[in-house]
């Protein structure tokens, strides 16, 4: 609604200095004044139509059949911020033109002769209203009044704000949390990527131990070269146990300096050292309450640490730093190493003690050189969850797989997996891997820094499985090949057969 200027009040005849009071007489009268009660009637009720319109909630506005304005309430004043003076008796056409009204109806409504719809917007104090007109006809059937009702939405039009601005931060909250459950499906998947896989009688028999411990508390020693897959045995363990719903906490006793171990195990109270934190810290122990806990490099613990773990796995009870009152743990312990404890006890780096506390159920991992019939099932796995990190479809051709069957893996699993997920990402989308992309990551034609340590017989076996490769793929037969290295067909089968290297004869 906009403003104008006060126009001079008018009577419904035309006459002037009528003002309000005569405006309102006249609809009362002539068009909305209740039916005159009968001569002899009691008690009539008469209706005061100014009164009942001042107690209505919603604004009301009522022109004649031309559209000039007889009538507004208190509630339309409220909600418009327009003075009476400045509307009645002046069409409406009049102030729309002056742009007091926005998307006043009774223009249409005249015209159609029927009921109008609108959203309107005050331009005094820029209310929003509802707006909802509708013609009342006379006996000629010509429209003789317009009555308009205008209901305030500024209050429903702002919470609609904040519900859509709600809405926008329910989906960005949405958006967040999908986020997170994608982030701990892609964590769910790397635990996968580490599933025990394999065909050898020694992973058979892990799996199979695995399967008679998992739901006893017994502690478990893990033993195996750096990258066999000791945290995946762990992880089977505890996810085939009655703890699987519980914490697993895992702690790498060769990455932490020596003097923060005990904090990261045990905990601390408040002050307990200088620049421990003022509300103390809870220790991992404490953390895995009820779970699991995995210790993992566990031979590269402190001396002076070992003796206080050695009481925990004793008394189920651990101690904070700089606490007096030792607090009772229900946790499963997992260890796991690749070095020789027993040769680390001899040698009086570790505790005779302690050794025997942990190793009271060891499980051995052979490294992958020694189960090359599980080199196949694991490199297929891989390709499959890196391609589906990447959204690509790499796969291995027959040279490839000879090829890893051929080497030595000093790095065992890790080294697989991380060459697979290295050819996946630098290769086409639909890529078939040979030997001319895979040779160089194994570094054949050459020493691998890895191979410091290695055994003789290793290399020997390396070099015998990369010769015969070579041969094969040079000249595409066992025959060809045998004669091109000087030694008989069947001898090259039996060498191929033994290094692990699947040929046709």
């Amino acid at each position: 609604m906009g403003v104008s200027s006060p126009p001079s009040p008018v009577s419904a005849d035309g006459d002037a200095d009528v003002g309000e009071a005569g405006i309102v007489r006249e609809i009362s009268e002539r068009a909305l004044a209740p039916s005159q009660p009968e001569a002899g009637e009691e008690d009539a009720v008469v209706l005061d139509f100014q009164e009942i319109g001042d107690h209505l909630y919603d604004g009301v506005y009522i022109a004649d059949g031309h559209g000039r304005t007889l009538y507004v309430n208190r509630s339309y004043l409220r909600i418009t911020g327009i003075d009476r003076s400045e509307v009645i008796g002046r069409n409406v056409a009049e102030l729309v033109a002056e742009g007091l009204y926005t998307n006043a109806v009774t223009p249409e409504v005249l015209r159609s002769g029927k009921q109008v719809h609108s959203v309107g917007q005050s331009r005094r104090n820029g209310a929003r209203m509802l707006i909802t007109g509708n013609p009342i006809f006379g006996p000629d059937g010509e429209i003789k009044l317009v009555a308009v009702i205008e209901r305030e939405i500024t209050d429903l039009h702002q919470m609609q704000i904040e519900l859509e601005a709600s809405q926008e931060k329910i989906r960005a909250a949405e958006a967040e949390e999908s986020l997170a459950r994608r982030e701990v499906e892609h964590l769910r998947n790397q635990v996968r990527s580490g599933e025990l896989i394999g065909a050898s009688a020694s992973i058979r028999h892990v799996l199979e131990t695995i399967r008679r411990i998992a739901d006893f508390d017994v502690t478990v020693l893990v033993v195996g070269e750096t990258g066999v897959g000791k945290e995946v045995v762990a992880n089977e363990l505890h996810a085939a146990s009655r703890r699987a719903d519980r914490p697993f906490v895992k702690i790498n006793c060769a990455a932490l300096p020596a003097n923060l171990i005990e904090a990261e195990l045990f905990g601390y109270e408040r002050g307990a050292f200088t620049g421990a934190a003022t509300q103390g810290r809870i220790g991992l122990f404490e953390l895995a309450d009820k779970g699991t806990i995995l210790l993992d490099e566990i031979g590269d613990m402190p001396l002076e640490l070992q003796s206080k773990l050695l009481r925990v796995l004793q008394d189920k009870k651990v101690t904070r730093i700089g606490g007096n009152r030792p607090k009772a743990v229900d946790v499963r312990i997992i260890a796991a190493t690749n070095c020789d404890l027993r040769g680390a006890v001899r040698d009086g780096r570790f505790r005779e003690d302690l050794f025997y506390r942990l190793n009271v159920l060891p499980i051995e991992i052979a490294p992958l050189r020694e189960r090359p019939e599980d080199i196949a099932l694991l490199a297929r796995r891989f390709l499959e969850i890196h391609n589906r990190r990447c959204g690509k479809q790499v796969t291995l051709g027959r040279e490839a797989f000879d090829l890893l069957a051929g080497y030595g893996w000093p790095g065992n699993v890790r080294e697989l997996q991380n060459i697979v997920e290295r050819l996946v990402l630098v290769s086409d989308p639909q890529a078939i891997i040979g030997r001319s992309q895979l040779a160089p990551l194994l570094d054949l034609d050459g020493v691998r820094a890895d191979d410091v340590g290695a055994t003789l017989k290793t290399r020997v076996e390396d070099l015998e499985r990369f010769l015969i490769v070579e041969a094969l793929d040079r000249h595409g037969s066992t025959r060809r090949a045998a004669t091109a290295l000087g030694i008989d067909q069947s001898t090259l089968v039996k060498k191929a057969k033994r290094l692990g290297l699947h040929i046709a004869k």
